[in-house]
Formats: structure tokens, C-alpha cells, sequence
């Protein structure tokens, strides 16, 4: 007698995730593998649980490759956030940043403030659970915790850096690591490979400063340091293993991006696994996404390179407590004003008219590089103590009032700090430019940064949005590509190249499931509002939230999502999600 299914998922227009056209199909799941695609309908035991995906679509778990769920994790492993949205997979360590290796408190000077997470909430944690010291032991302690998700992680050469040669020599300029020291990170991310972490990250980009209260405050992050000679050396391991070089290259001055792409040139050698943040239509270079799309064709097709370019299939909006938003990192006034902790100092600096008048010069140069577009006609006042201004442009004010708009903005931040918010759109704002970004041979789907910026973004329904976007193209009689090839680059084209078991319904595989109403997928995705953080008490965060599109998400053959809502034993229990480790 055969052994009854622990699931079937009945009915449902199934999708492979590897790019195969829909077709309708019964699902059994046994033992948290596929265990039966069928045409016909599947036999039940008296213990099987029948799900009915009639109307829906039956889809592979997406996967986020880029988020920092690192401190996250910790605190509520059950990461709801992401997994409400049918993703059953999330990779941290990102952008040179992780909890492998340190101290807790150079762990967390280097962590909190680039990714405006609590340091209050962070440091308690680290000094408390913190109980590993070897990458190893890191990834042994993330196999014990009851995950939602299943998660993955690659090595961040910051936190690796400032191990190896203490955070003060690590942020020194003057300073190179001794050829010792340079083994000894090599040998720390021989290690890590060998445990199964994705590759490594880095960060060239100075934007990025520790946090805390030593005197080190403000400076860029470690791996910023490093001369390119250090990271060549740690990818030549990556490039032996088949293993992933993600980067953030200063898109400042954007002239490193060459660099990374000529990492991953395979001409005379094995091509090197490269990755960069970010293919974007950004309302400061209206260029840029054309220039880097053309050198990834050109690096993969001619110099026979593997290099990606990670993209947000959506509108990229941020949120800002008065001055507190990472873009006024970009330039040393902005910084300056970041620099300090203590609201009453911070407003003395802000009303300075020598401050102010290096503030107006660096906002409105000409020469200096930027990112943020800094055109105060783009944002929005949300809520202020003076409700008169809400729903109102510091342009419009300054306009009203007769007097330059650096000068109304800073005198409001000055005014009411946080309290004043407002919101502004960065990039992919025109629909025409973003479909090209989402189609683009050379782009892998994602960049969320899920579980940071807590306040200030949510793109944690990122494959929603891309599938609204997708179908209201088809629906327009355009089509931008069809619905199971935009399934494949949010499931199993992340983790074929990512190197894990993971984005595939096939038999045998973990059964991650998703079972998607179509017609929930509709304006809601845009729909934001404001959560709070499970596990950081009292802390809220940004969040679009569309119960009517997700109606099932399973992970590892178990039910964790009903309805668009996470099941409450996610989490507390036996975990759902497993560590996945990188292939060979």
C-alpha cells in the first residue's frame, strides 16, 4: 500500500519556477519533499491535509537574496515579514555586513546604524546570545534556531576585517593588513566555504559608517579600507569554489563598478561569481541604469564574465524621520548632522549659519557625485506637529514663505526632529524604464534589504509587485514577459545561481510552496502601512501588507501562512525553514 501524502494541493495552475508554461496539476507532499505532480487527482490518506488552490496559482517559495534579517533572525526567527509574502527563502551577511565573527559591540557599532536597526535592541541581544566565535559555530547556531524561512547567509569581510585586525587598525587609512593577517582572513573564509556560506560580501562604499560612541563613530566601515589587491586575493578562494562575490560599489563616484566587473571576467580563467547592488532608474542619473545594464551585456556576453546586477522590480520610496534617512549620508554635511546622537546638539548644528550655508553648498554642487536626487520638490511632509504643513513639498513651503529650502527644511528639523516625517521616491518611478530593468538578461531579481530601514522602507512584497506589474502589462495587451518566465527570475533562477536547493517544485525537492490568488495581486500591493517589529518592543516598521494575495505559503511541506496571515506557532516551534548551505 502506497504511503498516504501528508499534503495534496488540489486544483491549482501549477508552475514549476523553471520557466515551463502553467498547466493544471495536483501537488502530493510527503516527508517535506514533492513527492507527486499529477494530472489526475492524487489519492488521500485519513491524515492527509487538502488544501484546494482552485482559482490560484501553485507556485515555488521566492527567494530574497539580499536582506538583513542578520540581527532579525535572533530576536523572532520566524521572520513573518517576509514570509507572509510567499518568500521561503532569505539570504543575509549582506553588503560586507554579519554576525559571524567579532565582538557584540563592534558587531553592533558596525551593523545598527548603516541598517537603522535599535542599537538599544541590538547590542543587549549580542552581549546575551551571542555564543558563537567561528564561522562555523555560526552557521551551527542558525541550524538550532526555529526558523519561518528557510535562510542563508554569505561572510561579510567587514566583520571578518575588523576580527582579524582589530576595528581600530581596520579603520585606519594609513594602515595595510600585515601578510599574517591577510592569512588569516583567507583561512577565516576557506573556513566559512567549507561550512557552506554563499561566498563573501564587501562594501566600497563610504555612505556606510560605524555607529556606537567610541571614538571610531563615523568612520566608513571596514571593508571600505581595503585595496582592491585584499578582496582579489579572498575571490580567488571564491572563484576556486563556485562561490558568490557580492559588492556594493560606490555608486558615488561609480567608477569601481569596472572593477567588479572585471573581477568576474572569465577570459583565461573560471569565471568569478559577481553581484552588485544596483540596476535602477534613479531620479538623480537618468543614465546610469542604461550605462550599467550595457557593461553587464558586454562583460557576460564578450568577456565571458558571470556578473549580476541585483534589481527592485518596483517604485523605490523611502521614508524619513526628520534628518534620519541614509541618502544624507552621501555628503559630509548630511553626515555631519548624523554624526550626533543628542537631539538638542543635533539642532544646535542645524540652525549654524556656517553649517547651513556648507549644507546648501555641498545639496546643490554641481561637481560633487550623488545618488539622492536632493530636489526637495520630490517629497512629502506625512505628519508634523505643525499639521498645517502636512501633505506639503519643503519646496512648496519654502515657496510660500519666500525664503530658500535648505533653510526650511533645516529649520524644521531643527524645530521638531523626528517627529517631522516625510516621504520622497528615489528611483524606478517611470513604468517604462523599470520594465526594461526587470527584463534585462543580466539583472538577478532582488536588493529588499528586508529587515533594515525598518523606518524608512518596505519592499518586503517585492515578488508581488513584480507579478502586478507583469499582469497588468498583459492585461494592457502588452506583455513584458510571461507569467512562469517572471516566476523563474523570483525562484529558481536565484537559487540555480546562488548555488541552493531552493525555487524549484519538482519531485524530490523541499516542498516550499506558494499558493497565489491572481486576483488579489492587484493595486493593495502598493498598500502601505505600519507594523510593529516582533521581538524589537516598541519599534514599528514599514510595511505593505496584501492578505488577499497570498492565500498558503508552505516551507518544508508545513503550513506556515493562511490566508495572507503567519500562522502563530511559526516561529515557537520546531523550525519550518532550514539552513541551506551552497552546493559542493
Amino acid at each position: 500500500m502506497d504511503v498516504p501524502f501528508d499534503v495534496t494541493i488540489e486544483n491549482g495552475l501549477f508552475f514549476d519556477g523553471k520557466g515551463s508554461p502553467p498547466a493544471a496539476r495536483h501537488l502530493g507532499l510527503r516527508g517535506g519533499k514533492v513527492a507527486a505532480i499529477s494530472e489526475a487527482p492524487l489519492p488521500r490518506g485519513p491524515g492527509t491535509q487538502v488544501l484546494d488552490a482552485r482559482g490560484c496559482w501553485v507556485t515555488p517559495g521566492f527567494i530574497d537574496l539580499h536582506t538583513h534579517y542578520d540581527a532579525e533572525v535572533e530576536l523572532a526567527p520566524s521572520l513573518s515579514e517576509s514570509l507572509r509574502h510567499g518568500v521561503t527563502t532569505v539570504v543575509f551577511g549582506s553588503c560586507s555586513l554579519s554576525l559571524a565573527i567579532g565582538t557584540p559591540e563592534d558587531l553592533a557599532d558596525q551593523f545598527c546604524r548603516v541598517e537603522a536597526i535599535p542599537y538599544e535592541v541590538v547590542r543587549p541581544m549580542l552581549d546575551q546570545r551571542k555564543t558563537w566565535s567561528t564561522v562555523t559555530e555560526y552557521f551551527e547556531h542558525l541550524d538550532t534556531l526555529p526558523l519561518g524561512p528557510n535562510v542563508s547567509s554569505f561572510l561579510g569581510h567587514s566583520a571578518v576585517r575588523a576580527h582579524v585586525m582589530g576595528i581600530e587598525r581596520s579603520l585606519d587609512r594609513g594602515v595595510r593588513p600585515t601578510e599574517g593577517e591577510l592569512a588569516r582572513m583567507e583561512e577565516i573564509l576557506r573556513e566559512a566555504l567549507d561550512a557552506g556560506y554563499l561566498g563573501m560580501s564587501v562594501m566600497t562604499l563610504k555612505w556606510d559608517k560605524i555607529g556606537g560612541n567610541r571614538p571610531i563613530r563615523s568612520r566608513p566601515l571596514p571593508s571600505t579600507y581595503a585595496r582592491w589587491s585584499e578582496y582579489r586575493r579572498l575571490c580567488r578562494l571564491l572563484r576556486e569554489r563556485g562561490r558568490v562575490f557580492q559588492g556594493v560599489p560606490d555608486v558615488a563616484t561609480k567608477v569601481n563598478i569596472v572593477m567588479f566587473m572585471l573581477e568576474s571576467v572569465g577570459l583565461l580563467r573560471k569565471p568569478l561569481k559577481t553581484t552588485i547592488i544596483s540596476l535602477m532608474d534613479l531620479r538623480a542619473d537618468r543614465l546610469l541604469y542604461r550605462l550599467a545594464g550595457l557593461g553587464a551585456r558586454i562583460a557576460n556576453t564578450w568577456l565571458g564574465a558571470d556578473f549580476r546586477l541585483q534589481a527592485l522590480p518596483e517604485v523605490f520610496d523611502l521614508w524619513a524621520d526628520g534628518i534620519d534617512l541614509v541618502v544624507f549620508e552621501e555628503f559630509g554635511a548630511g553626515a555631519a548632522a548624523l554624526h550626533l546622537t543628542d537631539p538638542a546638539d543635533r539642532a544646535r548644528l542645524l540652525r549654524d549659519p556656517a553649517y547651513r550655508a556648507k549644507f546648501r553648498s555641498q545639496w546643490r554642487s554641481k561637481l560633487l557625485p550623488k545618488v539622492f536626487h536632493r530636489d526637495f520638490n520630490h517629497s512629502e511632509i506625512l505628519s508634523c506637529p505643525d499639521e498645517r504643513l502636512v501633505g506639503k513639498s519643503f519646496a512648496r513651503l519654502a515657496e510660500e514663505e519666500g525664503r530658500d529650502v535648505v533653510d526650511v527644511f533645516l529649520d524644521l528639523v531643527a524645530q521638531h526632529g523626528t517627529a517631522l516625517r516625510w516621504y520622497t521616491i528615489m528611483g524606478n518611478d517611470r513604468r517604462g524604464p523599470l520594465e526594461d530593468i526587470i527584463r534585462h538578461p543580466d539583472a538577478i531579481i532582488g536588493f529588499s534589504d528586508a529587515g533594515a530601514h525598518l523606518r524608512q522602507m518596505a519592499h518586503y512584497n517585492f515578488p508581488l509587485r513584480m507579478l502586478r506589474l507583469v499582469k497588468d502589462a498583459a492585461r494592457e495587451g502588452r506583455e513584458i514577459m510571461p507569467v512562469e518566465r517572471a516566476i523563474q527570475r523570483l525562484t529558481a533562477e536565484i537559487g540555480d545561481w546562488l548555488g541552493i536547493d531552493a525555487g524549484r517544485l519538482e519531485v524530490g525537492a523541499q516542498a516550499d510552496v506558494v499558493v497565489l490568488d491572481p486576483g488579489g495581486i492587484d493595486g493593495d500591493v502598493d498598500r502601505v502601512s505600519e507594523a510593529p517589529v516582533e521581538g524589537f518592543a516598541g519599534v514599528v516598521r514599514m510595511v505593505r501588507r496584501n492578505e488577499r494575495a497570498v492565500r498558503t505559503v508552505l516551507v518544508n511541506g508545513r503550513l506556515a501562512v493562511q490566508d495572507g496571515q503567519v500562522l502563530p506557532e511559526v516561529g515557537t516551534t520546531r523550525g519550518y525553514g532550514r539552513l541551506l548551505r551552497a552546493r559542493g
